[in-house]
């Protein structure tokens, strides 16, 4: 499968995708897998972190993943996660990390209301660093929800790939649907992107092994 995006056909996926990734997906297991012993094999059941969805070619969204989505994160062949919770981060999921190789960058974002009063803007400049840092990908971005501070710092980086501003808050409202913010969109609106290099409208499509292998095992849907 080769993907070759506009970004219309980005912003079309990243709204199905809730939807999408809502069901398990179902992969074959070996015999030694499965732990039966009689050569027959097995089916492992991997279920997506809520709200997953595709970013970009190596770049991956989602709400918290906990240990139910560790087996479907590992066919993501992650270099990197970004978390934006100011919470400990639970020992399972560093231990699920140290396993896998995988560098964990904690963005603490208080989940209020009001972006704006918390002058995230410091702390969104230097999340979009390390996903501009192509060398970080594959890269999940998570929060809780994987709605509001995703969402902002998804928002942000889709005004580096001089996407309309109609077009970031579809995608934001995609995924948090009834709990979209006026303030998030707003925080978007207002963020300042001077200070970056202009980027291109879709990253490399080297890493699009990853999405490929995401992408295929989807269900199709009219």
């Amino acid at each position: 499968m080769t993907l070759d995006i506009s970004n219309g056909e980005f912003l079309r996926m990243a709204s199905e995708a809730p939807e999408s990734f809502t069901v398990g997906i179902v992969q074959p297991r070996t015999s030694a897998e499965s732990g039966d012993g009689n050569g027959t094999g097995g089916e492992e059941m991997l279920m997506p972190p809520l709200n997953f969805g595709m970013v970009d070619y190596g770049i991956f969204r989602s709400g918290f993943p906990d240990s139910a989505s560790f087996g479907f994160l590992k066919t993501l062949r992650l270099r990197s996660i970004i978390c934006l919770f100011p919470d400990e981060y639970p020992e399972a999921n560093l231990e699920f990390l140290k396993a896998n190789g995988i560098r964990l960058y904690q963005f603490g974002i208080d989940g209020s209301k009001d972006l704006l009063t918390k002058d995230p803007e410091d702390i969104i400049r230097e999340a979009l660093k390390v996903i501009l840092d192509v060398g970080n990908h594959p890269l999940l971005i998570h929060c809780k929800r994987g709605k509001h501070r995703t969402g902002c710092l998804v928002g942000c980086l889709r005004k580096l790939q001089r996407w309309c501003l109609s077009s970031i808050f579809d995608e934001y409202q995609s995924f948090a649907a009834a709990k979209a913010r006026v303030s998030d969109q707003s925080f978007i609106a207002l963020f300042d992107i001077s200070d970056f290099k202009p980027q291109p409208l879709s990253f490399s499509p080297s890493q699009k092994y990853s999405i490929d292998k995401v992408l295929d095992a989807v269900p199709s849907y009219p």
